[in-house]
């Protein structure tokens, strides 16, 4: 596990994936998978764009996959994913199913974050997880970018998630 006081410096490495991200005009979502006080992996989301766009490569699923590629048999019980933004339901419960157990993310996604899943509500194989989960890590930081974005971009730009960002008043 990653020491609670080490979040902040693990979500700096999230955040630095998140603007190449933004920099490549892509939403700005940064990931890092950390073991054990040690990076093992780190992405950002890709395809984004209007010629490219898809719903499928999120940071996080980014992230797993070419950490798979290289390391199909990992035991991810002890791995923290740090995410500028809150997993998605999809990205949280492919996360799960690799049999990552801990998130910690930056910003808020009030449209589609999927950490508030009521796994115990769930079948046997959800129900029984235990899950650790840490909100709010450079929040400020993340949201600037996600203004940014939404400022100059038109990847979901009429949604709630777009309304919601733009209308954070940010306090320094």
């Amino acid at each position: 596990m990653v020491l609670q006081n080490n979040h902040e410096k693990f979500m700096q490495e999230a955040l630095q994936e998140a603007r190449v991200a933004l920099d490549e005009g892509e939403f700005p979502v940064g990931c890092v998978f950390v073991d054990r006080n040690r990076i093992l992996a780190r992405g950002r989301r890709r395809n984004s764009s209007e010629q490219f766009c898809n719903e499928i490569d999120h940071a996080e699923i980014v992230t797993l996959r070419a950490f798979l590629a290289e390391h199909p048999d990992y035991d991810f019980s002890s791995v923290v994913v740090y995410s500028t933004m809150e997993p998605c339901l999809m990205c949280y419960s492919t996360m799960l199913l690799s049999g990552i157990r801990s998130f910690v993310w930056a910003y808020e996604d009030i449209m589609g974050g999927g950490t508030n899943l009521p796994l115990q509500s769930l079948n046997a194989l959800y129900a029984q997880m235990q899950i650790t989960l840490v909100e709010k890590v450079q929040r400020t930081a993340s949201l600037k970018l996600f203004q940014q974005f939404f400022s100059n971009y038109s990847y979901w730009q009429d949604s709630l998630l777009s309304r919601y960002t733009l209308e954070q008043v940010i306090e320094e």
